[in-house]
This record gives structure tokens, sequence and C-alpha cells, in this order.
């Protein structure tokens, strides 16, 4: 599946991974890049810096139905990232998680469906597996909304993708821990024996476009992905940095924090169909009539375990420096450059 000629819209295109998706097509031969966001500051920071004819921006909200529509027209494709993220800060504000997470993706759903839109793919989060805080449990009914939504539309393929931390990007651990190392401050860590799966900005474009060139409707992708422990990742840096005595404080889990996360639950492991690097979720596509399912047999839940970031492959200290390193913040951050976070 090509994006030649093709027009891609991006919600919530300002943030991480919609300056990842930049840097991926804007020299390829697609035709129109369109960035929906209510953050006119960070559109025109991205608007100077990238400077192409192919990037058109259209201020407006999930939350607000016309706005996503007035952008959606015309469009092929929809990548759709806008979300409140900060489990913290769900935590406190619920309803505008649901606000965005949920009713938000609603708005993207419906508007791509009523403008034609030919794939749109729905990006979601470890925290929506078994989830214990607000952000996650929005993420979570964003899924269904999207499954939900692909059995309605004969003509628009929605999928998703489901990842887990992503290194270096804005608001995350790994910049905080490296501007504390450089001000001297003992770094704040929340649990050492806490995990978390471990994804570059491009391993996270590289899952998006796996499943939109490989999803049909319903279906969720994951990438399969190493996890570290937030010692080991504190370690890392410091090591990195040249300051491996560099004092820590344990301060104990935020609100809404697990000790690890899971990116397929066991009910979904149980059916999810192994990929190599990925894993494909197809949605249960029965009705509510299940009595004429009995003949089909069921599937064995007892059988399965979970797929977490405890489970997973784990990094150790040298291990995870090495993935720093592909990052380009770490490398500059190594050289003694001041970065910004990934955008």
């Amino acid at each position: 599946m090509t994006f030649k000629n093709r027009t891609l819209l991006l919600s919530g295109g300002t943030g991480s991974f919609g300056n990842a998706v930049l840097r991926r097509f804007l020299d390829s031969d697609i035709v129109e890049i369109r960035i929906l966001s209510r953050d006119e500051k960070k559109q025109d920071d991205m608007r100077k810096k990238y400077d192409s004819p192919k990037l058109k921006f259209y201020i407006g909200d999930v939350r607000d139905y016309q706005s996503v529509v007035n952008a959606m027209r015309g469009v092929d494709y929809v990548f759709h990232a806008a979300a409140l993220k900060q489990v913290p800060s769900c935590e406190f504000h619920p309803m505008e998680a649901v606000k965005t997470n949920v009713l938000g993706t609603e708005n993207v759903l419906e508007a791509a469906i009523n403008c034609g839109v030919k794939r749109v793919v729905c990006l979601s989060t470890d925290k929506a597996v078994y989830p214990i805080n607000a952000m996650g449990i929005s993420k979570a009914m964003m899924e269904k909304v999207a499954v939900a939504k692909s059995r309605a539309s004969s003509s628009t393929v929605i999928c998703a993708t489901r990842y887990g931390n992503v290194m270096a990007s804005r608001g995350s651990v790994i910049p905080l821990f490296t501007n504390q190392i450089r001000a001297k401050q003992a770094l704040t860590i929340t649990d050492p024996n806490m995990t978390r799966f471990m994804m570059t900005l491009d391993d996270a474009v590289d899952l998006v476009i796996f499943a939109f060139t490989h999803g049909n409707p319903g279906e969720i992708f994951v990438q399969k992905a190493p996890a570290a422990t937030i010692e080991v990742l504190s370690r890392a840096l410091t090591g990195l940095l040249g300051v491996p005595e560099h004092p820590i404080n344990v301060i104990g889990t935020r609100h809404g924090e697990k000790l690890y996360e899971v990116l397929l639950s066991r009910e979904e492991m149980a059916c999810a169909e192994d990929l190599g690097d990925y894993f494909r979720v197809p949605p249960d596509l029965r009705d509510l009539n299940y009595g004429k399912y009995v003949e089909q047999g069921e599937v064995k839940i007892s059988e399965a375990i979970d797929y977490n970031s405890h489970n997973t492959t784990r990094l150790d200290v040298e291990g995870m420096k090495q993935l720093l390193l592909k990052l380009r913040f770490m490398q500059a951050i190594v050289r003694g450059e001041n970065v910004e976070p990934e955008e």
C-alpha cells in the first residue's frame, strides 16, 4: 500500500509521534500531510521548522466534531494520535481524559467514515490492558470505540496499534533524569523494580505503518519490545553521562502507576497471531446471538499468559545503554549539547 499522491491527516500531529511521521514522510511522494491540533504555538514552530508546501495546519480539537470534519474533507488516510497521555494528570481530571480519548476518538472515526477516508490507524497504549488508572481506562474505551466503529463501516478500514513507553518523548522520564543529572540533583525514582517496555519513536512509526499496511477492520497490532527496570534505566543514564555514583531518591509510585505494564492480555494472547516482530489481535466478530456459535469450539484462555514488561526480553545496563544511544536526544546529551526531548 502506497502513500503516493495521497493525503494523510495526523490528529494531535504536533506531538512527538507527529514529528516522527513528518521526518519519515515529508520527502516521500505523499502529496499532503495535515496537522490537526489545538496548539497554535506548536503549529507555528512546526511550520517554520519544516517549511514544506506539503504541510497544512488546522487549528481544532478532536472534542469538537465540526473542527475535525473541516480538517478531514479530502483526506485519504488518518493516523489518530491526539490524546491526553499523562497518567497523574488524568487521575485528577478523569473526565478530561474521557472527553479527549473516548469522545474525541468517536468524533475522529465518525468524521472519517462520513468523509470517505480509506484507512484509519488509532494509537493506543499498554496502559489500556488491565487498566487501573483513568488514562488507561479511557484508552481501553478508545479501543472499544474503534472496534465497534470498524464493525459499522464497510468503506473505512479502522484498526489500532498499542505500544509502551516511547523513549525520550516529551514528558517522559528520560529527559527528566538527564535534566536532574545535569543540574546535579538526585534522580527521583518511583520504584527501582518497576518495569516498562522500551521503544524508540522510529519503532512507534514502524508499528503504525505495519498496521496501516496489513490491518483489517478492528484488529490491534502490538510490536514485540524489550523492557527494563527503572533502576537499570537510571544506571544506564548515569553511566553514559559519566556519573555512575549520582545520588538517587526513591519517592514511591505516583497516582495510578503499575509495577509493570501489559501489552497483551491473557485473553488476547489466546487468540493473537504471532507475525514475528508483531502480534495481531483479531476482533471478536460474533454478534450477540451466542447460541449459534456453540459448535465452533472455544479458545482456551486458561492456557495463555499475558505479554508484559516483566516477562518480555529484559535489558541489562549495557543493553539499555545501547538502546539509549540509538536516540538522537541521547546522542546529543552525551556530546554535552542542550537539546529538547524527541519531537
